[in-house]
């Protein structure tokens, strides 16, 4: 029964428009309760520092779900699982926003890291099936990402002008209902032969993939917290440090966004520097930015600490399409969806446990700046990575074989 119910789906394949719009949407609606948290908390009667505690289920989810995620696309379809991604985080989104209390609130937020989790590992491995120019094509899929991370404290704060934190969740949840039925629309015939000369050479992996996969590891691991904490105390520091500026949080909201949305552009330059050069040189620079610049935006307000924020940011969001194109070089196709959707797992898994321990270390009675030096020393750790890296020559890498 199952198979006569997925089979519409199989061999079904979409644009990269859509893919890159799904990404957007993804980061935006995880990214909500990160601007809306302080109204909820007035709502349930708690502080933001403690409220921000229960949305660390969100990222749990979002992470630890990756991987079985990638097992059922691969099990029946990779394009059903995208259409169950869209309605599964609309009425989520929707449902989170009708909670009556901080436990329905919870579950909300849960339920939506449990749908949000389905993008990474299935729509990348979509993004990816073929080979050509995947610096540069992921480096535009990091851009949608990094624009829904951007747009999701700008239109929350503009939801709460003119109403309260449910509707921050409604209206988003809505919107995500509407475009997976254009995203099933969109849905067309591909072809999926593979002979089996090609699956016997696509099983091997590149020389030195090993210590490869270690620096990627430490890189992802450190990544991961720092993401996840630059895309959600930001809006929250801006609010705090920037009182010269504006004390309205739809204008903090804006510049926010406004640093998100102009740091992603660096993806696609660094996908097309990655298409052209060493990997681990660019890896390194990454690092050595993120060090620099995260540890400057702990010590300015106001218009400096946008700046430095600006800069910071756009290393963070350069750092993001290395890790996916090195693994294309090192790691067969036959085992990159699974790879995959480790990485993504190891990824937002650290990246979840930025709510407690932000939540922890400002209950202690640390200043917000405080986590931007600690998340400066973490980069440290990036730049160990970049070193550990190796250099590959040309013709040991994967990717310039045909995918399938």
């Amino acid at each position: 029964m199952i198979d006569s119910l997925t089979r519409p789906f199989r061999a079904k394949t979409v644009d990269d428009i859509y893919i890159n719009i799904s990404h957007f949407l993804d980061h935006f609606i995880m990214l909500i309760f990160a601007k809306a948290a302080y109204d909820a908390g007035r709502h349930f009667g708690f502080s933001y520092d403690e409220i921000i505690v229960y949305g660390a289920i969100s990222f749990v989810l979002f992470g630890g779900i990756a991987p079985i995620a990638a097992q059922l696309a691969d099990r029946f379809s990779r394009s059903l699982m995208m259409v169950i991604f869209h309605f599964g985080i609309g009425f989520s989104a929707i449902l989170t926003g009708l909670s009556h209390s901080i436990l329905q609130l919870t579950i909300g937020l849960g339920v939506i890291g449990i749908f949000a989790a389905i993008y990474h590992p299935v729509g990348i491995a979509m993004l990816v099936r073929s080979n050509k120019s995947i610096g540069f094509r992921l480096g535009v899929n990091g851009v949608f990402g990094n624009f829904g991370v951007a747009a999701a404290p700008l239109i929350t704060g503009l939801l709460l002008t003119i109403g309260d934190w449910r509707l921050c969740f409604i209206i988003p949840g809505l919107f995500c209902l509407v475009y997976g039925l254009a995203f099933a629309r969109a849905l067309k015939d591909t072809a999926e032969s593979m002979n089996k000369s090609r699956v016997s050479a696509a099983e091997a992996f590149a020389p030195n993939w090993k210590r490869a996969l270690t620096a990627l590891a430490l890189s992802t691991a450190s990544g991961g917290f720092i993401f996840g904490a630059m895309t959600f105390v930001v809006p929250r520091y801006f609010e705090i440090s920037m009182v010269n500026l504006s004390t309205s949080v739809a204008v903090t909201g804006l510049l926010a966004a406004l640093v998100y949305a102009v740091a992603s552009f660096a993806q696609i330059a660094v996908g097309w520097l990655i298409d052209r050069h060493s990997p681990k040189n660019i890896l390194l620079a990454m690092a050595i930015g993120q060090v620099v610049f995260i540890y400057l935006a702990a010590q300015f307000n106001d218009f400096a600490l946008f700046i430095a924020m600006l800069l910071a940011m756009s290393f963070v969001f350069g750092q993001i399409p290395i890790t996916d194109a090195i693994l294309s070089r090192y790691v067969p196709d036959a085992w990159r969806a699974r790879v995959f959707s480790v990485k993504f797992m190891l990824n937002l898994s650290i990246g979840a446990s930025v709510l407690p321990i932000c939540g922890i270390i400002l209950q202690t009675g640390y200043s917000m700046a405080s986590l931007f030096t600690l998340m400066s020393a973490i980069a440290v750790l990036i730049v160990v990575a970049a070193i550990i890296l190796p250099q590959q020559e040309s013709d040991q890498r994967l990717d310039h074989a045909p995918a399938e």
